[in-house]
């Protein structure tokens, strides 16, 4: 339906360059590493990005042809737009997805440092503590500081 609009323009979404933590690290690196799991660190996957771009993008053509035809076929709006509605998928998707809980160290982490900050000493402490019997409430899983989530963002380029 773009291409019988002649719609030119690219729409990027995702975590883009400069989306950063606190500390430097790429948002980017982080949601991949969350997203496909790192198991020799003991992170499983997650898959958020993948899950939501396989149950959402098959619906994604009739979309751009529903704003098209809406907007009379303003290309410029139509990407735009489709921006706005898949950056929310994804944010929907880091809130929403049943994912692999938290480890016990992750859970007591999110409980001590509710908004991150925590040291690598801070996490010899932790696990120390956890094989010693500590424990915290668990959380979601993707969910802690917001930064992830608060990242998503799309451009329209060429």
């Amino acid at each position: 339906m773009a291409r019988r609009f002649g719609v030119k323009g690219a729409l990027r979404v995702g975590f883009l360059e400069g989306a950063t933590y606190p500390d430097g690290t790429s948002v980017a690196t982080i949601a991949a590493i969350q997203n496909f799991g790192a198991p020799a660190k003991g992170i499983p996957p997650r898959p958020f990005f993948s899950d939501m771009v396989a149950s959402k993008s098959p619906g994604w053509p009739d979309a751009v042809g529903r704003i098209l035809q809406a907007n009379g076929g303003d290309g410029a709006a139509a990407l735009e737009l489709m921006g706005q509605g898949i950056a929310g998928q994804l944010q929907d998707a880091i809130t929403d997805g049943a994912y692999a809980p938290n480890s016990p160290v992750t859970d007591l982490l999110k409980y001590r440092f509710p908004m991150g900050g925590q040291t690598f000493k801070d996490v010899l402490d932790a696990r120390r503590d956890v094989a010693n019997g500590e424990s915290a409430p668990a959380g979601k899983p993707l969910i802690h500081t917001g930064n992830l989530q608060n990242s998503v963002d799309y451009e329209v380029g060429e």
